[in-house]
């Protein structure tokens, strides 16, 4: 409880806006894809939003921050512990 009530101080909501459309901003849908033809698909959200989903990504990631301000078809090297990785964007799309 503690916890929460020391969260509920900070939290915020961030409503959608149109500009935005076409790029990676907080609470976007991603679709990327890398060389080798994996697809990976997920939203860009807080840290303690994540807590028991997979399709989730913190906007403190490397992968969130490489992908921030991308439009469709644009690539992003994420820097990961087994180096760097190659990504390209396939689609972006925010549930209104």
């Amino acid at each position: 409880m503690r916890y929460l009530r020391k969260r509920l101080e900070d939290v915020r909501v961030v409503e959608y806006s149109p500009e935005q459309d076409g790029k990676v901003f907080f609470g976007a849908w991603v679709e990327i894809e890398n060389e080798s033809g994996e697809i990976k698909k997920f939203r860009v959200v807080g840290y303690d939003e994540i807590y028991g989903r997979n399709d989730y990504i913190s906007i403190d990631s490397p992968m969130a921050r490489a992908l921030l301000k991308k439009k469709v078809g644009d690539e992003a090297v994420v820097q990961t512990p087994g180096g760097e990785m190659l990504w390209w964007i396939n689609e972006i799309f925010y549930k209104k």
